[in-house]
C-alpha cells in the first residue's frame, strides 16, 4: 500500500493560495494559522440546512459552505487535495471541493436508477473518483467511475461484487478496490428501510480497479450474517481494516472489528467484553494513524471512542463521548467529532456528520 503524508497548516496553506486565504475572516485566519492540520466534515446548521465545513484539529472552523442536502462520508485527493463530499443514502447528489480555486464547489451526481451510499475514493494519481453506488432496481451494489480531470464526468461503473455496497477504497498502486458490502438491501421507494434482514448478505471483496473482475470475496459465516461489514481503513502493511454494525438482537456479542489482507483470511479482533458492549454493536466509523499504527473505532450508539494497537489489536485507549461519529488520524492518535457538535476541544453551534476526513497530499 502506498503511504501518504498527510497535510499540515504549512502544506495546507501553500496548496490554498492567496485567494483562498484572502476570503477568510480574521477569526478563521487565526483558527488556520493555530492549526497543526485540516479537516473536512459534513454538518447539519441549527436552521436544519446543510453544510461542509474545514476546521482546526481543535475543531475551530476555517471556512463553510452549502450543501444541497446531508451527506454522509467524504473522500480527499493525495495529489490534488481536493475533497468529495456523499450524499447520504439514498441521495444522488456529490460535492468536490478544490481549496486552490477559492473553495468553488463542483456538484455532480451518479447515473439514472442509482443512489450513493454515503463512500468512495481517488486514484492514487487523482485522476479517477470511485463512488459506491446502489442499482436498487437489480438489488446490486456498483462502483461509479468518475473522470476526476473532467468535472467529475460519469464514465461508467464496476460490478462490487454484493448487497449494500457501503464503503470502498483504492490499493496504493491504484490496482484494487477493496469494498465492504453491508449485505443490507434497500430501494428508495421504502426510503431507509432496511429490507433483508431475514437474510442478509455481508462481505468483503478485493477486485480489480481497471475491469472490476472480481479477486478474492469473503463472506461472513452463517452465525455472523447479521453482522453488516460497512466501513474501511488501511494500514502501510497491506493490511485492511474494518468494522462492523450487527443486526441482530441486542443481547448478543458479536465481534464488531477485524482485518484481513490480499490473499488472507478474516481475522476478528477479541475485545473485551465490556468493550463490546460499551460498542453497543454499532461501530460508526474506524480510521488508521499510520504513523503511530494505531486504529481508532467510533460507536455514537455507544457513546464510546477505542483506540486499538495496530499489530496485535490490544485496546489501548478508552473514552466516553457522547454521540461519538467521525474519526481520522490526528497529531497523535485521533481526532474525534461528534453528532452535538463536539470536534476537538470546540464545541460548535452545529451537528457534524458520521465522518471527517483529513486532508492529505504526496
Amino acid at each position: 500500500m502506498r503511504k501518504s503524508a498527510l497535510i499540515d497548516r504549512r502544506s495546507f496553506i501553500k496548496a490554498a493560495g492567496v485567494a483562498f486565504l484572502a476570503s477568510l475572516s480574521s477569526r478563521a485566519a487565526l483558527a488556520l494559522d493555530r492549526a497543526d492540520a485540516v479537516f473536512a466534515s459534513g454538518f447539519r446548521a441549527p436552521n436544519g440546512t446543510y453544510g461542509l465545513a474545514l476546521l482546526s484539529e481543535n475543531g475551530e472552523i476555517i471556512t463553510q459552505m452549502d450543501l444541497p442536502g446531508r451527506v454522509h462520508g467524504l473522500t480527499s485527493c493525495a495529489t490534488s487535495g481536493r475533497v468529495v463530499a456523499f450524499a447520504r443514502r439514498p441521495g444522488t447528489f456529490a460535492m468536490a471541493v478544490d481549496p486552490k480555486t477559492d473553495m468553488e464547489p463542483t456538484v455532480f451526481a451518479c447515473g439514472d436508477n442509482r443512489h450513493f451510499f454515503g463512500h468512495g475514493g481517488f486514484s492514487p494519481d487523482g485522476r479517477v473518483l470511485y463512488a459506491c453506488e446502489n442499482d436498487f432496481d437489480n438489488n446490486r451494489g456498483v462502483i461509479g467511475v468518475y473522470d476526476a480531470a473532467n468535472g467529475f464526468s460519469r464514465l461508467g461503473e464496476v460490478p462490487a461484487h454484493g448487497v449494500g455496497t457501503h464503503d470502498m477504497t483504492v490499493s496504493g498502486d491504484g490496482r484494487l478496490l477493496i469494498i465492504a458490502n453491508g449485505g443490507i438491501e434497500t430501494h428508495p421507494d421504502f426510503g431507509r428501510t432496511k429490507l433483508n434482514l431475514d437474510h442478509m448478505e455481508p462481505s468483503l471483496v478485493i477486485s480489480d480497479a481497471r475491469t472490476g473482475a472480481l479477486v478474492e470475496k469473503h463472506a461472513l459465516p452463517e452465525n455472523l450474517r447479521r453482522l453488516s461489514t460497512r466501513h474501511l481503513a488501511l494500514a502501510d502493511n497491506g493490511r485492511i481494516w474494518f468494522a462492523c454494525q450487527y443486526e441482530g438482537p441486542r443481547n448478543d456479542l458479536p465481534p464488531l472489528v477485524g482485518y484481513f489482507g490480499h490473499g488472507e483470511e478474516l481475522r476478528f479482533v477479541d475485545l473485551p467484553e465490556e468493550t463490546t458492549e460499551g460498542l453497543a454493536n454499532y461501530v460508526g466509523a474506524i480510521a488508521v494513524n499510520r504513523r503511530d499504527n494505531v486504529v481508532g473505532l467510533t460507536s455514537p450508539k455507544g457513546g464510546l471512542a477505542v483506540t486499538l494497537d495496530g499489530t496485535k489489536g490490544t485496546i489501548l485507549r478508552q473514552m466516553r463521548i457522547a454521540d461519538a461519529a467521525g474519526i481520522a488520524p490526528g497529531a497523535g492518535g485521533f481526532a474525534v467529532s461528534s453528532y452535538n457538535g463536539h470536534f476537538g476541544r470546540t464545541q460548535s453551534a452545529v451537528a457534524w456528520d458520521q465522518h471527517i476526513v483529513r486532508l492529505s497530499t504526496l
